[in-house]
């Protein structure tokens, strides 16, 4: 029978969690002995992901660019179902920078308990330091060396260039433009093909890290790990919640009449978690419940489905928060700021990733922007099937939503130029 990565991944996890649980209890310092095996496995796997995320972030970002700018010259439609998702892509991002650090605030902090979960996870290079002045911050948001930027993985700096260098691409000739995106094309395909190959062994890798906080953490690393899926689906329900007055507000839908309409394509989307699969639910709902313009649907919808997802940047930014409570790091209101706007860029250059690639390669971007060590990540992408439910159902709601949206501007337009 073949399993899906997902649940190979879960099966890891569950297989680590047993056999550290059981280690410590039978005999800590059997733990500690297999901790110390199994340690540097962990530490392999992790260091395989990472080594792929530059040149894969910097071509996602030059390929959302491009893809960006050829929606934009396709009609006036096109244009302003990008404003729409760009706002309401910026409105999650700024929702999960306000409540993340809020939420986590509020949770009980056990000192003695994070300190031994800290301890077991592998430690992390301090290569990337975020700013501690205003001045020191702005001047670093544009690298001198974008080489030395991508080598650092000071992700912000390298994703600034990605994106001068994707809108400059957008305007030399056509013919080298096609040569520099090919290259970027193959250049994503390929670090994609290695993160495949690291993730065929993440089993393994997952066993390995989670043997070792469990058998030296005990189960302060379940707690944590649940603490986090708490949180994830806490942002994604609310962003999800807030997106019906957004649709009533600006899209000129009736509340009882737009829940109702969309709830087919919801169930479709909470079943497959993907969007892709929920696209024939969602035309449908949107056109024959909704009412919206055939020509609006089958151009906002497909262009949702390869640009938009709403809760990408609330990921991004709870992901790195719940991180930095774990380690007791302050982040700052400003640091914060930027890292919604680069969770927004990189989210629109990295639909279409599978699963599991996609969670590491547009979360690291955003914790190394902040300066919050990436080792944590690894264990977060084992349960992110848990709160993954819930952002494809927040995501289908947004797609409609910005349909909504447009078919409203679209009517009005119409309206106006028959007048």
């Amino acid at each position: 029978m073949h399993l899906s990565a997902t649940t190979r991944i879960l099966a890891g996890l569950a297989a680590g969690a047993a056999v550290g649980l059981a280690l410590a209890a039978i005999d800590p310092d059997l733990g500690a002995r297999a901790a110390a095996v199994a340690r540097p496995v962990g530490k392999l796997w992790l260091n395989a992901l990472q080594m792929t995320v530059v040149p894969l972030v910097f071509a996602l970002v030059v390929l959302g660019v491009s893809a960006a700018a050829d929606a934009a010259t396709s009609g006036r439609t096109a244009r302003q179902a990008l404003v729409v998702f760009a706002i309401l892509l910026s409105l999650g991002a700024a929702i999960a920078a306000v409540a993340a650090p809020a939420v986590l605030a509020l949770l009980p902090r056990d000192a003695l308990g994070i300190d031994r979960l800290l301890a077991a996870i592998p430690a992390h290079d301090a290569a990337t330091q975020v700013p501690a002045g205003v001045a020191d911050w702005i001047t670093g948001i544009l690298p001198s060396n974008a080489l030395a930027a991508a080598a650092q993985s000071a992700m912000l700096p390298l994703v600034m260039f990605a994106l001068f260098f994707g809108f400059a691409l957008v305007r030399i000739d056509a013919g080298r433009r096609k040569t520099l995106l090919d290259l970027c094309h193959a250049l994503a395909d390929t670090m994609i093909v290695i993160v495949q190959w690291v993730l065929w062994i993440a089993p393994l890798g997952v066993f390995a890290l989670v043997l070792v906080v469990c058998a030296t953490s005990g189960f302060v690393v379940l707690g944590a790990l649940g603490a986090y899926v708490a949180l994830l689906c806490g942002l994604y329900a609310v962003v999800t919640l807030l997106l019906y007055p957004v649709a009533v507000v600006f899209g000129g839908e009736r509340l009882r009449r737009f829940a109702a309409g969309i709830l087919p394509a919801q169930v479709v989307a909470a079943s497959t978690q993907s969007s892709l699969a929920s696209l024939p639910a969602m035309i449908d709902c949107t056109r024959n419940r909704l009412g919206h313009p055939p020509a609006v649907v089958s151009l906002v919808l497909p262009m949702a489905v390869s640009l938009f997802r709403v809760t990408s940047p609330v990921q991004y930014i709870g992901a790195s928060c719940f991180i930095a409570w774990i380690y007791g790091i302050d982040i700052g209101a400003l640091h914060l700021a930027a890292a919604a706007a680069l969770a927004v860029v990189v989210s629109l250059g990295s639909v279409g990733l599978p699963g599991p690639v996609s969670f590491m390669a547009t979360n690291v971007p955003v914790a190394a922007a902040l300066g919050v060590p990436l080792p944590p990540l690894a264990l977060m992408l084992a349960v992110d099937t848990v709160p993954d439910m819930v952002a494809t159902l927040g995501n289908v709601t947004g797609d409609m939503t910005a349909s909504s949206i447009v078919s409203r501007r679209q009517r009005t337009a119409d309206s106006a130029a028959d007048a």
